[in-house]
């Protein structure tokens, strides 16, 4: 598949290096020189300097022939005129990043796919949605819907209360499976799991499972949830001001920046949220603000280093929930390894919904990406070679496993023995880099 990225930030470089490892065409547009030479030669794509709004070059990285054009650059009104432009050369699809939730509204929504913009992608709208979902969940790491809703994806990094410790697969204290562990997190590696192995105290372990059971997970776990009534924001960032837009009639909220001129147009902006001038690393500024009365702390500045530190600060101050932006990719796996609670990244969130855009033309399923590993729910078709036997004898390839599969309106976990057949919407785990393999077996 060719696949042209208009703009080498954050997103677009992440997300080029990412579609590399899939063996797709990539090419990676972007007017800065500077910006393109700092991609690893390693990647298998190809860079070029050129406008993303130019006739000229879009024609240069033949944009006529892309079947997905994708424009994200910082500035939506160029991303916009970039896939109108590119939609008009002969894109298949375009994706344009925007920044601004008046888009999102319906009938401007269709303004824009007259205009050539296929799909909308707005991250720090994401990531608002995505802080919401941790807070409703807040007993797990990762919480994510698949076909509807009628099956979940739960991650839970486990301590010493959970029955599940130290016991093999093939050995758990459970004698039915109303779950299938899909995956495991240990010290920055993702496992895909057989019987034999095991699962060890602070492991993220995640598990497909359908939502009558979810309880039933929570309690294997040892987990129990809180009801989150008051969220404690360090920083007035875009993602914070997006999540308080939102869900300020949901929870009170208390956003703390350091910036007077962005406190005073959050005060503004945000009538029914608390704003504070102050800085969070400061623990006296976070006891002056009686930090230990709140359910949860939201750690969103614009660094890293200071969002895993600050939430360390608040799990002392006895904070029940954290949620700290990490940005920065090198720090997502520490981040997750240390007591701070969940990771956030928008670069992966933006990366999945584009992703799901990809490989989904139905667009009726959902792509989740982590750090090092994929989720897909795939559409089986007449004929494919998933069909031609039980699962145990069709030699899959390594780094994946078939977690549970949809029919009709029923859902099941798959086993050993079970039968694929055509118009089943499977659930398939994989680490980065393998999924695409998967294409011969489903088409």
């Amino acid at each position: 598949m060719k696949i042209v990225i208009a703009g080498a930030g954050e997103v677009g470089t992440h997300l080029a290096k990412m579609l590399s490892k899939e063996n797709q065409d990539i090419t990676l547009l972007d007017s800065d020189q500077s910006r393109l030479d700092v991609i690893d030669s390693n990647y298998n794509l190809m860079t070029w300097n050129g406008s993303t709004s130019s006739f000229e070059s879009l024609k240069d990285v033949g944009v006529g022939d892309a079947d997905l054009y994708i424009a994200v650059t910082p500035y939506e009104t160029r991303n916009i005129t970039s896939c109108a432009i590119a939609k008009k050369l002969g894109a298949s699809k375009t994706v344009a990043r925007i920044d601004n939730c008046e888009f999102l509204v319906p009938e401007n929504k269709q303004v824009l796919r007259e205009l050539g913009v296929d799909f909308l992608i707005y991250p720090e709208n994401l990531a608002a949605n995505e802080i919401a979902m941790a807070l409703d969940h807040n007993w797990t790491r990762y919480w994510g819907a698949l076909h509807d809703g009628k099956l979940l994806m739960i991650g839970v990094k486990l301590h010493g209360n959970s029955v599940l410790l130290d016991k093999k697969l093939r050995d758990l204290p459970v004698t039915n499976h109303n779950f299938h562990i899909a995956a495991i997190k240990r010290n920055n590696e993702t496992i895909i799991p057989n019987g034999n192995d095991e699962i060890l105290t602070d492991d993220i372990v995640y598990f497909i499972t359908t939502p009558e059971h979810k309880d039933e997970v929570m309690k294997l776990c040892g987990k129990t949830k809180r009801v989150i009534r008051k969220a404690f924001i360090m920083g007035g960032s875009r993602i914070a001001r997006r999540f308080a837009e939102l869900y300020h009639d949901r929870f009170h909220i208390k956003i703390l920046d350091t910036d007077m001129a962005n406190c005073e147009a959050m005060a503004t902006q945000l009538p029914d949220c608390e704003i504070v001038f102050g800085d969070g690393r400061d623990i006296e500024v976070l006891r002056e603000n009686n930090i230990y009365q709140y359910d949860a702390f939201l750690a969103l500045s614009d660094s890293s280093e200071t969002n895993i530190l600050a939430c360390m600060t608040a799990k002392e101050f006895g904070v029940p929930k954290t949620i700290a932006d990490v940005e920065n990719l090198q720090f997502y796996g520490l981040a997750e390894n240390l007591n701070i609670g969940m990771a956030l990244n928008k670069k992966l969130l933006a990366s999945s919904r584009i992703y799901q855009i990809l490989i989904d033309a139905d667009d009726s399923s959902r792509f989740l990406a982590m750090a090092d590993a994929e989720v897909a729910e795939i559409y089986v078709k007449d004929g494919a070679k998933i069909t031609k036997g039980p699962v145990r004898t069709l030699k899959l390839p390594f780094g994946m496993t078939l977690a549970a599969m949809v029919r009709g309106e029923h859902v099941m976990l798959i086993d050993g023995n079970t039968q694929i057949m055509a118009g089943d919407y499977v659930v398939v785990f994989s680490l980065m880099g393998t999924i695409q393999k998967l294409d011969k077996w489903f088409n």
